[in-house]
């Protein structure tokens, strides 16, 4: 009879569940991981070392700029896709006839000379983009 009473009560609430989250923790892992090595591949244009100035403004962030980069050994990219200077003009000029209040924005590296930059700012306010500008690293905290 009191085998009956132990084997009733192990029935009624003897087992718990539970919960294993280590199957949780590894997939959590795993994208953390994926968006640690994807991220930095979102960033439009080749990767330069940005200037940096103390106070920069903060821009128009309603308008979607294009990126325009010139790298340290004279590349250039239209977004991602690196061009050659005439074919990079004729896509900044098909831009501003199809968007003529789109923003461009030059990503410049420190080590290019400021005549070759300053060039493209020209180039820029000849085709009629009104405000082209350069981006920069905030020198206070480090981000760009």
């Amino acid at each position: 009879m009191g085998a009956e009473l132990e084997t009733s009560s192990r029935k009624r609430g003897g087992l718990k569940p539970e919960i294993n989250i280590t199957p949780l923790v590894d997939v959590v892992l795993v994208l953390l991981i994926i968006f640690m090595v994807v991220a930095p591949q979102m960033e439009a244009g080749a990767t330069v070392a940005l200037p940096s100035i103390v106070n920069p403004d903060q821009g128009n962030g309603a308008l979607e700029p294009t990126t325009v980069t010139l790298t340290k050994d004279g590349k250039l990219f239209f977004e991602k896709e690196e061009l050659p200077e005439d074919v990079l003009v004729e896509r900044l000029k098909v831009l501003h006839a199809t968007k003529p209040d789109s923003r461009v924005v030059l990503k410049a590296d420190t080590g290019l000379a400021y005549g070759k930059v300053r060039a493209m700012f020209k180039r820029c306010q000849e085709l009629g983009f009104p405000g082209a500008s350069l981006q920069v690293i905030d020198r206070a905290n480090k981000q760009g």
